[in-house]
């Protein structure tokens, strides 16, 4: 049922915004040089591998200044970045990799391996489960780059301690998953963007 769905909404979905497709890869070639896609490898469904894809919001190479996004005023995100990063159109295209079958609308957020390496032997039963666009630790943390804005040492604060309350809930979620969980969680998040 779950792979049903990912697949009829994600295939619609990339139907149905192909023209908005068109306009924010247009807005990003304008706005800055470099590709429209960002492409970053991702540890995925046991402990698999994958190339996760987004609009890029950020100026080329920024991605190797570091992994994090801080604050609101991170100098490495473009001017369309800022928008599309807050109201998440960025993370779109991950519509391709749901339909591919690497990822799911709802699961554990997939991380990069510099961060999975840090998980615990029970931590990493979250690579258990496909990962997904949106899940619980991705509503309670929002707005994780205010957050770590705040903090003296914003990858320490996130290794220790926002990615194991992230785990936490990603366990959780694994626990008690069913389609009509799914379903909350996504339209949870579709409210918590359009507020």
């Amino acid at each position: 049922m779950k792979r049903i769905f990912d697949i009829f909404f994600s295939a619609t979905g990339l139907v149905f915004l192909f023209i908005p497709f068109l306009i924010v890869a247009l807005w990003i070639k304008t706005d800055s040089k470099g590709a429209v896609f960002f492409k970053q490898k991702r540890i995925g469904l046991n402990a698999n591998p994958f190339y996760i894809y987004k609009f890029r919001t950020m100026f080329v190479d920024s991605d190797k200044k570091g992994h994090l996004t801080v604050g609101q005023k991170d100098n490495r995100i473009t001017k369309a970045g800022f928008f599309l990063r807050k109201y998440k159109i960025d993370e779109l295209p991950q519509l391709i990799n749901i339909l591919l079958g690497e990822m799911s609308f709802v699961g554990p957020r997939p991380e990069v391996e510099k961060y999975v390496n840090y998980y615990n032997e029970s931590q990493r039963q979250v690579l258990s489960v496909k990962p997904g666009l949106t899940d619980f630790a991705s509503l309670m943390y929002f707005d994780e780059n205010r957050i770590l804005e705040s903090k003296e040492n914003p990858e320490e604060a996130y290794i220790k301690e926002i990615m194991p309350h992230k785990l936490k809930l990603n366990l959780e979620y694994i626990q008690q998953q069913s389609f009509l969980l799914d379903l909350k969680i996504i339209f949870r998040t579709l409210l918590r963007i359009a507020g």
